[in-house]
């Protein structure tokens, strides 16, 4: 686990027409479960897997997932809660998945060795 540039994941998603967003997804989820502390939760591959199979209505569910992981980070740090799950879902909603992404980033990168 390592802080990632936000502006190179965004470009390297663009530039690789999504499939280093796709490689971004299962990290992000990796560490968001690494550090939330959650055993045997869904594995970044198995999001994927969901996420196609379902015609990205699971990566929805996902996104609001994630959001929670953040704030139990958040909770486990001592800084206040806020409402990352809902933002991240009204984001997805609307077609930006990508800067939901980014701002899970941001955060975890306040709690990842640099």
């Amino acid at each position: 686990m390592k802080q990632r540039s936000i502006g190179l994941c965004i470009v390297l998603s663009i530039v690789t027409c999504g499939i280093y967003g796709i490689y971004w997804m299962v990290v992000l989820n990796d560490e968001v479960n690494a550090l939330s502390g959650k055993q045997g939760a869904t594995s970044g591959g198995t999001v994927v897997l969901l996420s196609i199979i379902t015609c990205g209505i699971y990566g929805l569910y996902w996104m609001y997932k994630m959001g929670e992981g953040i704030e139990v980070i958040h909770e486990a740090h001592g800084d206040a809660r806020g409402s990352a799950p809902v933002l991240y879902l009204v984001l997805s909603l609307f077609g930006l998945g990508i800067v939901s992404y980014a701002l899970m980033q941001s955060e975890l990168n306040k709690y990842l060795p640099a």
